[in-house]
């Protein structure tokens, strides 16, 4: 038979075996407990990481993208000095400096031999079509007369080429504002085929105005004009317009002359 004192011993075994069993369970629920924090904080240390980096790294990118694009959408108006502007310049204020740079508007040109629409892409000429907008809403082209020809293109926009005496003029006419160039085709050939509108400039790309010539051939010029849009409508009446020819009257200069028929912007009108 069993001892008391055996029993005893037994028992004491038994009460240890349950209490080391005990604390070793408790260890490993501490040892996943402590894990389950490690793991808690390392996700949140990536999270936090991750957020600086968007805040100090990639937000100064977006910060400095966001300035380039402001700029970029910002039309910068050149003021004429006062001691540099004639009889010749026109003076009407300035457009807006923020202009719309997504669809198209269409620029509608009523002449005495027939209307002419030409549409303008304004992701490409921003500036440019609100200068010509602008002009166009103080009535700038009406009743003046294309003062300039040449094989494949016909020149018009100078606020002095009005009335009888606009044969005289020297083509210098202009807003009292200029402006830089945009869209130019320097990967195109030709770079001015028939149907696009150019604007004219004085050789410098920052002294862009309200002159602006409509291609009726293709011509091969170089490629520092800014192509404001193409013709959609009406090219046949350009055509006409300057079947006759020019009078040679620019012949010792920049080549061409005055159309022999007078070709009269009735209106111009964007929309």
């Amino acid at each position: 038979m069993t001892s008391t004192k055996e029993r005893q011993r037994a028992a004491a075994r038994a009460r240890l075996e349950r209490e080391m069993a005990k604390r070793a369970e408790a260890a490993r629920r501490r040892r996943r407990l402590q894990l389950s924090i490690a793991g808690g904080v390392a996700v949140l240390l990536v999270a936090v990481g991750t957020v600086w980096l968007v805040t100090n790294v990639m937000g100064d990118d977006g910060k400095k993208e966001a300035t380039q694009n402001a700029a970029a959408a910002t039309c910068t108006w050149i003021s004429v000095p006062p001691d540099q502007r004639t009889k010749q310049t026109v003076d009407v204020g300035t457009p807006p400096t923020n202009p719309p740079r997504t669809g198209a508007r269409t620029m509608t040109i009523t002449t005495n031999f027939g209307v002419v629409e030409v549409t303008m892409d304004l992701s490409k000429t921003p500036c440019t079509a609100a200068s010509m907008a602008y002009l166009a809403s103080k009535k700038f082209f009406d009743g003046t007369k294309c003062h300039r020809m040449f094989e494949g293109v016909l020149q018009c926009g100078d606020p002095s080429a009005k009335g009888k005496g606009y044969r005289e003029t020297d083509g210098t006419g202009g807003p009292a504002y200029r402006f830089g160039s945009e869209n130019l085709p320097t990967d195109q050939r030709p770079p001015y085929p028939a149907g696009v509108v150019a604007m004219a400039n004085s050789g410098s790309p920052d002294s862009n105005g309200s002159q602006f010539f409509i291609v009726y051939k293709d011509v091969q010029l170089d490629p520092s004009y800014t192509v404001l849009g193409r013709v959609t409508k009406g090219l046949d009446v350009v055509e006409e317009a300057t079947k006759a020819g020019d009078d040679g009257a620019y012949a010792n200069g920049p080549g061409g002359g005055h159309p022999k028929n007078d070709v009269i912007l009735e209106s111009v009108r964007v929309f």
